[in-house]
Formats: structure tokens, sequence, C-alpha cells
């Protein structure tokens, strides 16, 4: 029992530390937050399929440090409103909003269990000015409420980014930001992706190539701007931008 409970304490510590080095210093409430965060998701998992990492060195790195590792390279602290478009069981944006409290953050998701953990999980960790909608991100973007409404829509490894261009864009408004989490094959996605990103009003910022830490995994950080209205006809209904991308 003892050694567990030392075990758990490093990792936390390294997960504390490797954030500091990155300018994110964290407080007691902060680091409480993850551990009920990190509680909850092992416990709820056993009833429902939320993710397939329940350790902890894996869903602190894996889920919560990677979630953050946007704002890295993307400075939350210059915006209010974030939508994260099939967040699942909240990654990235509420390990985002953890670290950045005075975000208001939306999340989208199609499976209703998943809303329902959402909900429990952000009263267990008393977050303030978050939304949980159960819907179909393609109907999602079509509703006036949310269309164009978002300083930054956001998403990690929902769909390939032709597919999630589509079911993104729509709600960032003008000036706003769409910023998508890839792994190693996002270069390749991009190229797939350029007459999306055309059609539904972004340009490309910046992007960004870096390695996850311990497991040195790639990743690549995309960050595109808002630079017109995304045409009325787009997204189009439930399952078309899968089946058949914008190319």
């Amino acid at each position: 029992m003892g050694l567990e409970r030392r075990r758990i304490t490093v990792n936390e510590q390294q997960f504390i530390e490797a954030l500091k080095e990155k300018g994110i210093v964290l407080t007691d409430t902060q680091i409480a937050q993850f551990r009920k965060y990190f509680e909850l998701l092992v416990e709820w998992n056993e009833k429902m399929n939320l993710t397939a990492i329940t350790d902890l060195e894996g869903v602190y790195l894996k889920h919560f440090y990677d979630s953050i590792s946007a704002s890295f390279y993307f400075d939350f602290t210059n915006v209010t409103t974030v939508c994260d478009v099939g967040a699942g069981a909240g990654f990235p944006s509420i390990p985002i909003k953890i670290c950045f409290p005075h975000l208001h953050v939306t999340i989208v998701d199609s499976l209703n269990k998943r809303i329902t953990f959402l909900n429990y999980l952000s009263e267990q960790l008393n977050l303030e000015n978050v939304h949980f909608v159960h819907a179909r991100a393609e109907e999602f973007g079509q509703n006036v409420k949310y269309r164009e409404q978002f300083d930054v829509v956001t998403a990690r490894a929902v769909a390939r980014l032709s597919v999630l261009s589509e079911l993104c864009i729509p709600l960032a408004k003008k000036g706003g930001y769409f910023v998508a989490l890839k792994a190693a094959a996002g270069p390749d996605e991009l190229k797939d992706a350029k007459k999306a990103i055309a059609t539904l009003g972004v340009e490309l910022k910046e992007e960004f190539s870096f390695v996850l830490p311990v497991e040195e995994s790639e990743r690549t950080l995309y960050v595109f701007d808002k630079v017109k209205n995304t045409p009325k006809k787009y997204p189009r209904k439930p399952g078309v931008p899968n089946k058949t991308p914008i190319m």
C-alpha cells in the first residue's frame, strides 16, 4: 500500500514539474482536481467505455499532459469561449479548463452516456462555465445558437482533418481559431484537407511538431485563423462529411 501511494505521488509530481517547466504552475486546488478527475475516470470506465488507458501514469501523460500541450503553442489566456467537438471523456478541453479557469467551455458529444459522465465530473470538480450538449456534430454546427459563436474550436483525434474541419470550423466565429491536435499522420492529413480548409473559411496560421515526453510519440498541432464565414451548406447532414469529405 505504501509503495503504491508513493508511486502515485511521484507520477503526479512529474506531471506538476513538467507543467511548471512550460510556465503552468498548478495550485493545490488544481492538483486536487486532476487527482479527482483520474479517480472518476477509472471508476466510471468500469461502467462505460471512456478510455483504454486507465493506469495513473498513462492517464496523466497521454490524456492530461497531452491535452494541455495545446496551450504550450496556443495562448488560451487571450480567449474566452472554447468548443470541444467529440470530447469523449473530456479531452482536451477539461484539462485545459482546469489550467485556465476563466474559460467558458462547451463540449458536444453524440453519446449521451458520456455527457452524463461529464456533467457528474464537472460537479465533482466544481467547474464553472462548462456546458455539455448531446448532439451530432453536424447538427450542432447548423444550430444558430452555437454556429460561429466560439473564439476557439478544438478537437483531439476525432477524425481525419478533412472530416474534422467540416465539423469544427462552422462553430468558430470570424476572427476566431480552429486548433486541431493530431498525431504523426498530421502532415498527410493536412494535404488531404486543403480544399476543405479553403472552402470552410480558415487559413493555416501556425503548425507545431513536438514529441510527447517519456513515450516519445509524435504530435502535430495546427492553428487555423477563421478569416471568413463558413458557407451555410456546411456542415452537411450527419454521416455525409465522413463518407464524402470535401476533397
